[in-house]
């Protein structure tokens, strides 16, 4: 029973995972179910067995690639629980990693999808927001609020400076990648960490 339900579910992510990459690739009008199975090496039955039409298979693969997304962005904010005595470069590196998993294939898919199918599915947008944005806000809001109880940070307002942390970071990417088309050069993200976390200390910063 177990091995059999096991199946069931590895077969759920397979497709959901094949459908992302189908949408994301061909656009909702375009993408058609027998090429989701195909992506996801399944039979087209075996996609209507687990999903009931082709807009609940695209809500779904929405969700579980933004879920996925947030999942990879909450373990970079791990550093943070003790970041050491150089609190800066703890900052950097979770910097580098947040930009890195923001400008990885699966987000910048993600994005285009929602800019591009948000009039045709309008509650995408609150999809991707409680499985992103919002919980990565909440965790690194009390990253925060933990740092200022220990004195590392002036943070008297904890979601503010984790809304801000944030705004620093991915602030300049929407132009500099142009919305998601170009590579940006590891480099050129690194020096957007610093920035963004030399911004960050000098106005929310214990020292």
């Amino acid at each position: 029973m177990a091995t059999t339900t096991r199946g069931r579910i590895d077969k759920r992510q397979a497709i959901l995972e094949g459908a992302f990459a189908v949408f994301a690739r061909l656009g909702y009008a375009q993408a058609c179910v027998q090429d989701i199975a195909d992506e996801a090496g399944v039979a087209k039955p075996t996609v209507y067995n687990h999903m009931t039409d082709k807009a609940t298979l695209f809500r779904s693969a929405v969700e579980a690639a933004a879920q996925m997304t947030l999942n990879a962005r909450l373990a970079a904010l791990e550093p943070l629980a003790d970041p050491g005595e150089d609190l800066r470069a703890t900052l950097e590196g979770v910097a580098d990693e947040l930009l890195r998993l923001h400008t990885d294939g699966r987000s910048c898919a993600l994005r285009r999808l929602l800019y591009s199918e948000i009039l045709r599915f309008p509650d995408i947008l609150d999809i991707v927001k409680e499985s992103g944005p919002d919980r990565l806000n909440q965790a690194l809001a009390d990253r925060m609020a933990r740092l200022a109880l220990a004195g590392r940070l002036r943070a008297a307002d904890p979601d503010l400076a984790a809304e801000q942390f944030m705004a620093l970071l991915v602030g300049p990417l929407e132009a500099r990648s142009q919305m998601g088309t170009r590579t940006i050069p590891e480099g050129e993200l690194r020096e957007l960490a610093r920035a963004a976390v030399r911004a960050f200390l000098d106005a929310w910063g214990a020292d």
